[in-house]
């Protein structure tokens, strides 16, 4: 069985549990939570502790390999400057679109009071930041204060410049400090694996208070929570093809057909990497050259993920509408600045990891609090699938662009020493 099989196993049995024992003696299951919901807390704790050194780390190595691609050669260059454009496009579209489909479609009134009883105490909205507040904050004065109190904005600012810095040294420094930076992540994953092996007694611990204090509602509000993330992800997935078409001058019928056997192993086996052999045969077939193909596509794969940030940030909204948590311009300025920015790091991490790791600074930056992520990550499977066939077909399209700018493609021979 596989662990995110488990996970949500764990999440199903214990929502049913509470709402059983609730039904059986009201007192006694309530009484229970006070036992379970530590529990479950000390292991969400547990994966809080190590996202500061995570995310720094993952921001220095992503932002060294994007370099690294950049100073590659003139495709490789132009790819990863599409890329960035085409990432801060679909955050600023969810920052848009999110809102407006939980206007349309929001979670029940009731649903809502009793899952932000059963999951966390939020905290007071107070003053509603501003974009004056933004930018008063979004240069820390203090780094080691802004990592203390999960300041994430700042402290991805300031990570930011000290990346691009690296980047700037003589070669054996630079590689020196990536490695150690490569090494403090890769010790971090390390724990994360230990912390996730825990994950079904954490997430069934979770999901017993929600179910005993709120019922059906709880189950509702997850299958609420999915089909509006999920939208994110199609919303993507279906500006792939305007970008191929309008951008890269494809017809929508040959991307379309191009596309679709990528498409296909995404969905069987959610990995960009496993669909890249296709995605190269795709281009080939929408006439990309196969030597600009063989840059643009591996660097897409190792550094670009376009659904991301869109998704981690509509996950942030999701959990604030879900919470009551009023979101003002301030706050949705730092969480788009916060995905479009910390999506480059964390592109190589296996699903269930890359959940925590890119969703919750966006929520610590926009002062969402992060309870509901452990429930949320038992049912990432299925947006996971919009994630990873949106990123596939965004992946050709944007190759497809690269390829009808590039006049001059490199021969084969070429490639290693571009790529």
């Amino acid at each position: 069985m596989s662990q995110a099989t488990r996970i949500l196993l764990a999440l199903v049995a214990g929502i049913a549990l509470g709402i059983a024992a609730v039904a059986a003696d009201r007192r006694v299951a309530l009484a229970a939570v006070t036992v379970t919901q530590p529990i479950g807390e000390a292991w969400l704790h547990a994966l809080q502790m190590v996202i500061v050194p995570l995310i720094v780390g993952l921001l220095v190595t992503g932002i060294a390999a994007t370099a690294e691609a950049a100073r590659a050669g003139r495709i490789a260059g132009r790819a990863v400057a599409l890329f960035v454009v085409v990432l801060w496009s679909t955050t600023l579209m969810s920052a848009a679109v999110m809102p407006l489909l939980l206007d349309l479609w929001p979670l029940p009134q009731a649903w809502s009071a009793a899952l932000r009883a059963a999951l966390t105490e939020v905290p007071a909205t107070g003053k509603v930041p501003t974009l004056v507040d933004f930018f008063n904050t979004i240069v820390p004065t203090n780094i080691v204060a802004a990592a203390a109190g999960d300041a994430f904005l700042p402290l991805t600012v300031f990570t930011l410049a000290f990346a691009f810095a690296i980047t700037r040294l003589e070669a054996e420094s630079r590689e020196r400090l990536v490695g150690l930076f490569r090494s403090i992540t890769d010790a971090m994953l390390v724990i994360i694996g230990w912390v996730l092996k825990l994950a079904p007694i954490g997430i069934f611990a979770l999901a017993y208070g929600v179910g005993a204090r709120t019922g059906a509602a709880a189950f509702g509000a997850l299958v609420h929570y999915i089909v509006l993330v999920s939208t994110i992800g199609f919303i993507v997935m279906l500006a792939g093809y305007g970008v191929a078409r309008f951008a890269g001058a494809v017809p929508l019928g040959r991307f379309a057909r191009a596309v679709a056997p990528a498409q296909g192993i995404a969905v069987s086996t959610q990995s960009s990497l496993a669909s890249l052999p296709a995605m190269l045969k795709g281009s080939e077939a929408i006439g990309v050259a196969p030597a600009t193909a063989g840059i643009v596509l591996p660097v897409a794969v190792a550094i670009f993920r376009a659904t991301s940030p869109a998704m981690n940030l509509a996950v942030a909204l999701y959990v604030a509408h879900w919470l009551g948590v009023a979101i003002g311009p301030g706050q949705l300025a730092a969480g788009v600045a916060t995905a479009a920015i910390t999506t480059m790091g964390s592109v190589s991490l296996p699903g269930t990891i890359s959940f925590f790791a890119s969703v919750a600074p966006v929520a610590f930056a926009m002062g969402v609090p992060i309870e509901a992520l452990g429930l949320l990550v038992a049912v990432e499977t299925v947006p996971d699938l919009f994630r990873t066939v949106g990123n596939v077909t965004m992946d050709v399209a944007v190759t497809s662009v690269v390829g009808r700018t590039d006049a001059n493609p490199p021969r084969h021979g070429e490639v290693a020493a571009a790529g």
